[in-house]
């Protein structure tokens, strides 16, 4: 590539300073206040102008965002938005650190020499869309005009350019057959390769996972295995082996359910192994997410045709761009760049993905050529389907997974089945719920008499014009949703007034939240709650008025249900494929929406009357920031595993739950798999599971230290920020930082970030930098001298390894926030052993994020005057365990590891240590 630079002005701003190069490159160090007024003047080169503007101080910064140009220019290609990653994106020399300006006027001329290059390879579009970007006066639209020719042929648009999915036959059930065991050998070596070391413990795995594949010899359970493996084992081959022989061999699909996108997304990546073409690859392997992460066609239609303005109007173009290239539109951990949604607001992006309850179906033009649909039906005939766990509930409870459905399934990251499972089935009468609720059948308000019409009288508008019966139905549901909350219901709310059965409910549980709460938490900004004992009454008039407002609606839409399901069984021939397809997914959202009514009169029941010993129940406000966000009444189950048995083991074949931290504790007797049991659904089956455990290859006693600092108080700010800084200099970066409570990383962030940046130390923070989490990991994996702050969605499934990450440093014992739900199941599962448990498990994923791989050498830092000897078992055995002073733990950090496991150099070990498991 033929790189130029740009003769435009640019800005770089971080925690270490302000650089502006001129027009001619020459780079010079300003105030903030220099570089603001210069901003505002003219517009600046910048990359990651949220970011930028946040260093600066400002709401926001407007300018030429080489970000946006690379996204236009190479849509669904990955760049780490920094310097450093946009040079190793483009091919350039990296720039010689922040205060090389001049490197955004190199990389913009690198950018624009590509779209002046005819073999571009995506260049199709690009002409089309511009002309809209020009129209909406985009920042880079002049520059590219210049560069960027019409076509000779006119280009198709991305709505005609996507491919069309096409109707399959149902794929038979699975074959019966059974795995041979030298055959599962023989297909984890050629997946991991002949020149790759033979790994007894990764061999032993995929012959233990193996069993889940056996024939189903009785119809009341699966086989299930319970399989715990160490990090380093290689479990993600290990299962793979016997799972895709187990598909090739019976014809039929297994389901991978994960808890995070991160793993999914280096699933999707070790399926090459198995299937090296890509083409083939495509057809037997597919990610499927919520309908939520999908770009909606449908959506991006009403954006691109004047529902968006403004900056949303921009993204909407870049995302239209992005389509044509997307391998399946996922806008959530796909191949849209994470940082993409960001520079023009989250607002902006809601817009264009599937809200739940908007889907129109077969009426919506672009139905054929929809990623969802695309991907349901992929799945049908897939032989891999990479999901989460949340979904495979979800398909399983309601009976539509596809194909030959849930046969065999194998839930990754194991360990967080319980809280998947607690969340899926659980039951939220909220405003937002309902409000959701009155989207489906009315339609949103704000688009009522514009646009395209979702209301379900709209939707059957052609089947129940022919049925007097069902058109009284819809009149019914109607004016019975018209009890729902309507728009600005939040502020009535607040005020305590309501309109209508469901406002005045929430005004009522609002009231009695707040006649609960500690006089200094009803005034501050975070969530309340109080269990629902001794109800007033007030809120027991307002649920019975709301129970029956409810049941006003759930009587017609069973009808209307019903009226539907005569009408599939003998259609008219009016009814073409297309009224069919939106009549079955009206039936199907109206049997899903009549069961939440159901278990909606279920719990306002409760409100008046007895408890029931299986769930447990609140009352709840939502608020951040002093802002009221939502209010409602919650249940849960008390054990959701119960359910989860029921609606997903039940009907399934083989099921395998794996992690590296399925058990209590890592020192657990390898017969005591009794929390593991429960907590998997395992213990709900009358056929009990096959436990297998491989502890870690790695050598934990001589890679990694854990050091107990002694004198650091806790919740004391300013010792916090001292220790962290201190801590994250000695270890010279390479520090992940985890957090209880976002008050307190975003307090020491803010003491750390400018002192540890002059230092060359870049700092990035989880709720504090405007980049989503996965872009901020992508940031901490390129960069060795930063370090990352975060809390839980960092503590769990954070692949980093190598010199990026050498030190864990955690804020204090993770103990369990004391809530009503964690009240209740502490006092039914033993008291503080459930606590323990808890919190070794959340030490112990922490501890995992240290030691990714054989090379891999660091410390784990706790800081925490009184930490429970009890709670080491969290740690490996082996694991040496130093009680020491902050000044001790930094020289410790500073002296290293060596591969003898002591403090390299000359540096003793200091302190007390405590084995793990002593008491």
């Amino acid at each position: 590539m033929v790189a130029t630079e740009l003769a435009i002005s640019a800005l770089v701003a971080s925690h270490a300073g302000v650089w502006i190069a001129d027009a001619d490159g020459r780079v010079r160090g300003v105030g903030r206040g220099e570089a603001i007024a210069r901003a505002g003047d003219s517009p600046h080169l910048l990359l990651n102008a949220p970011v930028t503007a946040s260093r600066l101080g400002l709401g926001e910064l407007s300018g030429l965002d080489l970000l946006e140009l690379f996204a236009f220019l190479c849509p669904a290609r990955f760049c780490v938005p920094t310097p450093r990653g946009l040079a190793a994106a483009l091919g350039l020399p990296e720039p010689a650190g922040d205060a090389d300006a001049a490197f955004l006027q190199r990389a913009a001329g690198a950018l624009l020499a590509l779209a002046a290059r005819k073999d571009w390879p995506e260049r199709h579009g690009a002409w089309t869309i511009l002309q809209s970007l020009a129209r909406q006066r985009w920042a880079w639209a002049p520059h590219l005009l210049r560069l960027i020719a019409k076509p000779e042929k006119p280009e198709r648009h991305v709505f005609q350019s996507l491919p069309q999915w096409e109707e399959a036959a149902p794929r038979p059930a699975p074959r019966v057959v059974t795995l041979p065991a030298g055959e599962v050998a023989a297909q984890l070596a050629r997946l991991v390769g002949a020149g790759a070391e033979q790994r007894d413990g990764q061999r032993a795995y995929a012959a233990a996972v193996s069993a889940a594949f056996e024939p189903r010899q009785r119809g009341d359970g699966p086989h299930m295995v319970l399989a715990e493996a160490g990090t380093g084992i290689g479990k993600t081959l290990g299962y793979l082996a016997p799972a895709s022989l187990w598909a090739d061999m019976a014809g039929g699909a297994v389901w991978v359910a994960t808890f995070t996108k991160a793993l999914q997304r280096q699933l999707d990546s070790e399926t090459a192994r198995v299937w090296p073409d890509a083409t083939e690859r495509r057809a037997k392997v597919v990610v499927r997410k919520g309908r939520e992460n999908y770009l909606c066609l449908l959506n991006l239609e009403d954006a691109v045709q004047g529902g968006f303005g403004g900056r949303a109007a921009v993204f909407a173009r870049l995302a239209e761009r992005w389509a044509e290239y997307s391998r399946d539109g996922d806008m959530v951990g796909g191949d849209l760049p994470g940082w993409l949604p960001a520079l023009f607001g989250r607002m902006s992006f809601a817009g264009l993905t599937d809200r739940r309850g908007e889907c129109i179906y077969a009426a919506c033009p672009h139905y054929r050529s929809c990623f969802i649909e695309r991907a349901t039906r992929a799945s049908a005939q897939a032989d891999l389907v990479i999901a989460n766990h949340a979904l495979v509930m979800i398909n399983a409870a309601r009976g539509r997974a596809e194909g030959a459905g849930l046969n065999r399934i194998i839930f990754d990251e194991g360990h967080h089945l319980f809280d998947a499972a607690d969340a899926t089935f659980a039951v939220a009468l909220t405003g937002r719920e309902a409000v959701e609720l009155k989207n489906w059948l009315l339609g949103p308000e704000r688009a009522a008499g514009r646009g395209r019409r979702r209301g379900l009288s709209a939707r059957l508008a052609d089947a129940i014009s022919y049925d007097d019966e069902a058109a009284r139905a819809v009149e019914r549901i109607t004016e019975a949703a018209r009890a729902l909350p309507s728009e600005a219901w939040l502020q009535r709310v607040a005020a305590d007034a309501g309109d209508g059965a469901l406002e005045a409910l929430f005004a009522a549980v609002r009231a009695q939240v707040l006649a609960r709460a500690p006089p200094e938490d009803a005034d501050g900004g975070y969530g309340l709650e109080t269990q629902v004992a001794e109800v007033l009454p007030r809120l027991v008039e307002a649920a019975g008025d709301a129970s029956a407002a409810l049941g006003r609606m759930a009587g017609p839409m069973a009808q209307l249900e019903a009226r539907l399901a005569l009408l599939l069984d003998d259609p008219p021939d009016w009814l073409d494929g297309q009224g069919r397809a939106r009549v079955e997914g009206a039936r199907a959202g109206l049997v899903l929406r009549g069961a939440l009514l159901g278990a909606w009169q279920q719990l306002l029941g409760r409100l008046g009357g007895p408890a029931d010993a299986d769930f447990i129940d609140w009352l709840e406000l939502a608020r951040a920031d002093g802002r009221l966000l939502d209010v409602g009444v919650q249940r849960r189950w008390l054990d959701p595993m119960r359910p989860f048995a029921g609606a997903v083991l039940g009907q399934a074949h083989g099921v395998v739950v794996t992690s590296a931290t399925l058990r209590a504790r890592p020192d657990a007797l390898a017969d005591d798999w009794r929390d593991a049991d429960a907590r998997t659904g395992a213990a709900h089956l009358p056929v009990p599971p096959k436990h297998f455990a491989a502890t870690s290859p790695f050598d934990y006693a001589a890679q990694a230290r854990v050091l107990i600092v002694t004198d650091v108080k806790p919740r004391d700010i300013a010792a916090l920020a001292h220790a962290y800084r201190a801590l994250i200099e000695a270890a010279g970066g390479g520090t992940l930082g985890l957090f209880t409570a976002i008050a307190r990383l975003r307090a020491v962030h803010a003491r750390l970030a400018d002192p540890l940046a002059r230092a060359g130390l870049p700092l990035y923070a989880q709720h504090v930098d405007p980049i989503d989490t996965g872009t901020l990991v992508d940031i901490f994996r390129a960069e060795p001298g930063a370090s990352l702050l975060g809390t839980d969605a960092l503590r769990d499934g954070v692949d980093v390894p190598g010199e990026s990450l050498r030190q864990v440093i955690m804020e204090g014992v993770p103990w369990p926030r004391r809530t009503v739900l964690h009240a209740a199941r502490r006092l039914a599962d033993g008291g503080n052993v459930f606590d323990d448990r808890v919190t070794m498990d959340r030490l112990a994923q922490a501890f995992g994020r240290l030691i990714r791989r054989a090379d891999d050498r660091g410390h784990f830092v706790l800081l925490g005057p009184a930490v429970p000897s009890r709670l080491l078992g969290a740690f490996p055995a082996g694991v040496p365990i130093d009680r020491v002073t902050l000044d001790q733990a930094v020289a410790m950090v500073k002296a290293g590891i060596n591969a003898s496991g002591q403090p390299s150099g000359d540096m003793p070990s200091l302190g007390r240590s405590t084995s793990p498991g002593a008491t």
